[in-house]
């Protein structure tokens, strides 16, 4: 396993992120919330991952509760990050938040809390105010936010009057702003990029085109999902396949190889299944040639999805057929 060593902390280049834990929009069933993913947290644990990712919001508390769970007994093999959402982010209410979250978790401290999305109405000071006590009390070992700007993040450590160690953003081959906003920034400043969706909900593992779509809100209601934008993604899944055929590796392993070949920046890819997080884990050993990451970046660079009013329609539409 390859790791980040920023702001004092150590942190696995591959993550697990855990919002399907207990979640319908992925719709895996009871089944797999009591079972698979317990096995899936020890299972990336006994690899060398260490970053674990979960929410509040994810199944309301209910994907806390079972990393919480998964993690007894084992507390000192995790970097712990969680996120809070609360309607209104007073800083009252981010203590409140912080403390439910670390009772779900069944843990002393939170390596890494997280304030989840940026909130236009609760002026940013209040909340960093709420994160200050947590830090001083010792239950949050490291402040984060998810959703910022870059202008926004450097805000919050001002608001905060010390570092905010990391911002999780969506960053893929796909989405691929952050790795112009965000990654110089943070190796500028010894602060860390944590990549969501760095497989695009699967839209780069290459099993998935415009005929063959799946199922499930948590993609459904993804605009990249939409059919003309899968058709548009077609070059660069293609390019995927094929480097992934050279280092006969899965196309997932290229994507995420790619993410990490950035300095300053880990993935948290979801698993449906044990195999599925094995594979994952192994792309922290897949070594990318210079020419074929400046390819991937290229093609990534020229990816362009329909624009806001188009997707708005087609959307539209695709809920009128379903």
């Amino acid at each position: 396993m390859k790791f980040v060593d920023v702001g004092g902390a150590r942190i696995s280049a591959i993550g697990l992120g855990c919002w399907q834990f207990g979640s319908k929009d992925w719709g895996y069933g009871n089944e797999y919330a009591q079972g698979v993913a317990v096995d899936l947290v020890h299972t990336a644990l006994d690899l060398g991952v260490n970053l674990i990712d979960t929410a509040e919001v994810y199944a309301h508390g209910v994907s806390e509760a079972i990393v919480g769970r998964a993690i007894a007994g084992r507390r000192g093999d995790v970097f712990l990050a969680t996120k809070f959402l609360p309607v209104m982010p007073t800083a009252s209410r981010l203590a409140e938040h912080g403390r439910l979250s670390a009772l779900r978790l069944g843990v002393e401290h939170i390596d890494l809390y997280q304030v989840h999305w940026p909130n236009p109405v609760v002026p940013l000071g209040q909340q960093m105010d709420g994160m200050r006590r947590l830090l001083d009390d010792g239950l949050v070992r490291h402040a984060g936010v998810s959703n910022f700007s870059r202008k926004r993040w450097k805000e919050s450590e001002t608001a905060l009057g010390m570092p905010v160690l990391s911002n999780q953003v969506q960053y893929s081959l796909l989405v691929p702003k952050p790795s112009r906003e965000h990654v110089p920034y943070a190796q500028a400043n010894d602060r860390l990029v944590i990549a969501y969706s760095p497989l695009a909900k699967g839209l780069l593992g290459g099993r998935y085109d415009a005929d063959n779509l799946p199922s499930g809100s948590a993609r459904t209601m993804d605009p990249l999902w939409l059919p003309e934008n899968v058709r548009r993604a077609t070059p660069m899944i293609e390019t995927v396949r094929r480097i992934s055929d050279a280092h006969s590796a899965t196309p997932a392993q290229v994507a995420l190889a790619w993410l990490i070949s950035h300095p300053n920046v880990v993935v948290i890819p979801g698993a449906s299944s044990v195999e599925q997080l094995r594979r994952n884990v192994e792309a922290a050993d897949l070594d990318l040639k210079d020419g074929e990451i400046e390819e991937l970046t290229a093609e990534s660079e020229a990816f362009e999805p329909l624009g806001k009013p188009a997707m708005a329609r087609d959307y539209v539409k695709n809920l009128r057929r379903s």
